[in-house]
């Protein structure tokens, strides 16, 4: 959400007019805030961490497995982050990119077996929430993690293959938002 809040500020509040006279790479605006939120998240994730270490969380794999399940968190949130780039371009200011954004991914954590599982969902949610990328993630750090991980029954197959669906999920999208959102950049610091 921080990229789409950030480059609709940065786009209403002149500064990317500035950067605009510097002679720098296009796309580095859009790089720079893609990477600064994935060191939010970074930051995030690691105060996530100490504090379940705190109260009780063990990940019973190894040092690399433990490791691969949070470059995975990671992953998806850098891949998040050029959605939300695209978000923060196309709204009308600061607080629709967050109404918006909020909007979208309020459900997707929602209807994901990251807070409950989803077998006593009705048929439709719970169709929707085992093709969810949030529930792929969390079903394939709960594998990584060697954590319990309830969604592991389920037939669909991101939850028999986590691991596999959740780099697919962060693919597709950032093979879809990287170059819409640097697309949409230069459409929009252009005119």
């Amino acid at each position: 959400m921080g990229t789409a809040v950030g480059l609709s500020t940065d786009l209403n509040s002149g500064v990317i007019d500035r950067f605009r006279t510097l002679p720098m790479w296009r796309p580095a605006v859009l790089v720079g805030r893609s990477l600064a939120d994935l060191l939010t998240a970074t930051v995030c994730m690691a105060i996530v961490a100490v504090t379940g270490l705190c109260i009780g969380w063990r990940p019973g794999g190894g040092v690399g497995s433990t490791l691969a399940g949070f470059a995975l968190f990671l992953l998806f949130a850098y891949a998040l982050s050029w959605g939300c780039a695209c978000l923060g371009m196309v709204s009308k200011g600061p607080e629709s990119a967050q109404g918006v954004g909020l909007v979208i991914l309020f459900p997707l954590a929602i209807v994901s077996n990251a807070l409950v599982p989803t077998e006593r969902m009705p048929t439709v949610l719970r169709t929707v929430a085992d093709w969810n990328p949030v529930s792929a993630v969390t079903s394939a750090a709960r594998q990584l993690w060697h954590n319990p991980n309830p969604s592991a029954s389920i037939p669909a197959w991101p939850m028999q293959h986590p691991i596999e669906a959740s780099l697919l999920w962060c693919a597709a999208l950032l093979v879809i938002f990287a170059p819409l959102a640097t697309s949409l950049y230069r459409r929009r610091t252009t005119e």
